[in-house]
């Protein structure tokens, strides 16, 4: 009863279009979901987001589950999961791609889902990491290993997105290392990130993480831009 009143005085809203949700509606209504512009990259081996890393690093597979279009609904869910505090949008994109991630038919399955660090003081700044219920969502889905401890970002940087392409391309190549030990060698790590932009970031992550003897790399992401 007590949550009845709760939600009469302070209805749940879409992530999307902000309009009230129905009850069996979560995070975003069934319009919004139905117009989200999905990529199928997923059953896809030579997509647009492998194609960022051609010649670049060696990965097993990329993808994003959503295009990224500028003031779209895209725009105003990441919006909402990294700015406004909704951690629960990453939950929900996790769990559906975890079901289209199911349909892979890979030699080497995904084993260990590592996010996109954010560096201690950006950290502090936002509370949370806008990639961690995302990851943790996939890891579930997939049944895998959750591991935000082995990849972390050793320099701090300014907002990708508030950067230009140039901006964004520099200096990254030596701002993420990692910490393993033996039980980490020849595994699988799934990396995730929220938007798939030039790549960079991704790119410096898979580096890093390939320092690991027998590691293999493949990339998920929640959206894909036009860089």
């Amino acid at each position: 009863m007590f949550k009845s009143i709760i939600n009469l005085f302070f209805p749940k809203v879409c992530a999307g279009c902000r309009q009230i949700l129905q009850t069996n509606e979560v995070v975003f209504c069934s319009k919004c979901r139905h117009e989200i512009p999905l990529t199928h990259y997923h059953l896809d081996s030579k997509n647009e987001a492998v194609k960022k890393f051609y010649g670049k690093v060696e990965i097993q597979h990329a993808s994003a589950l959503m295009y990224f279009i500028k003031k779209g609904i895209v725009q105003e869910l990441i919006h909402n999961l990294k700015y406004k505090g909704h951690e629960e949008i990453g939950t929900v994109l996790g769990s559906w791609y975890a079901e289209d991630l199911k349909e892979l038919k890979l030699n080497n399955p995904f084993e260990v889902v590592i996010p996109v660090p954010l560096h201690p003081k950006k950290f502090k700044e936002r509370g949370y990491n806008q990639v961690t219920t995302f990851a943790k969502a996939l890891s579930e889905g997939l049944n895998l290993t959750f591991d935000d401890r082995i990849l972390f970002r050793k320099k701090y940087s300014k907002t990708q997105s508030k950067k230009n392409l140039l901006g964004r391309t520099e200096n990254i190549e030596n701002i993420f290392d990692v910490k393993f030990s033996e039980e980490n060698h020849n595994k699988h790590f799934l990396i995730v990130d929220d938007v798939l932009t030039t790549g960079s970031t991704l790119e410096a992550c898979s580096k890093a993480l390939l320092k690991i003897p027998g590691a293999k790399i493949s990339i998920v992401c929640m959206a894909m831009a036009n860089s």
